[in-house]
């Protein structure tokens, strides 16, 4: 786990950011890259203040391993490119952080993402409240949920747990 301070300058910028990112994703399956700059702004101009140094020079690293991965992965119709984009913009907030730790995480968000997505899905009441959202009727699951709901689980633990 990363510092507790970290935690606390991040997540009020980060966590909005995060929810336009579940929501876009969700309305109109597509994450803008306004979003994903806008999250790496966050880390640009907070992380110097919320990181050491060399931490933070990490973080830009951790940024381009998953963008090019993300890149090879999307090439691949494995994931859309939105998605490759903004889990490289996450990817700095988990600079130290235990790997595993944070795959679990991960996997358990992308469950409860996609089992509250299609229940939601099936609920009239919902559905009236949200008629014009293209992932009710699209067959792909918007990751920007999942992807949205890591970072954010991530920072409030790291507080939580120190």
């Amino acid at each position: 786990m990363l510092p507790v301070s970290m935690a606390y300058w991040f997540l009020p910028f980060a966590a909005p950011i995060a929810v336009w990112v579940a929501w876009s994703d969700m309305k109109f399956m597509r994450i803008p890259n306004r979003a994903v700059l806008a999250l790496a702004a966050v880390y640009l101009l907070v992380g110097p203040v919320a990181l050491p140094f060399t931490l933070w020079l990490w973080g830009w690293a951790l940024l381009a391993l998953v963008l090019a991965i993300g890149f090879v992965a999307s090439g691949l119709h494995m994931v859309g490119a939105g998605d490759a984009k903004f889990a490289a913009a996450m990817a700095p907030f988990f600079v130290g952080s235990d790997l595993p730790v944070v795959l679990v995480l991960f996997s358990a968000c992308l469950v409860a993402a996609f089992v509250t997505h299609r229940t939601l899905k099936h609920l009239p009441a919902f559905r009236r409240a949200t008629p014009d959202w293209e992932s009710w009727t699209r067959k792909e699951f918007p990751m920007g949920l999942a992807l949205a709901a890591t970072l954010i689980f991530y920072l409030v633990a790291v507080i939580l747990l120190h």
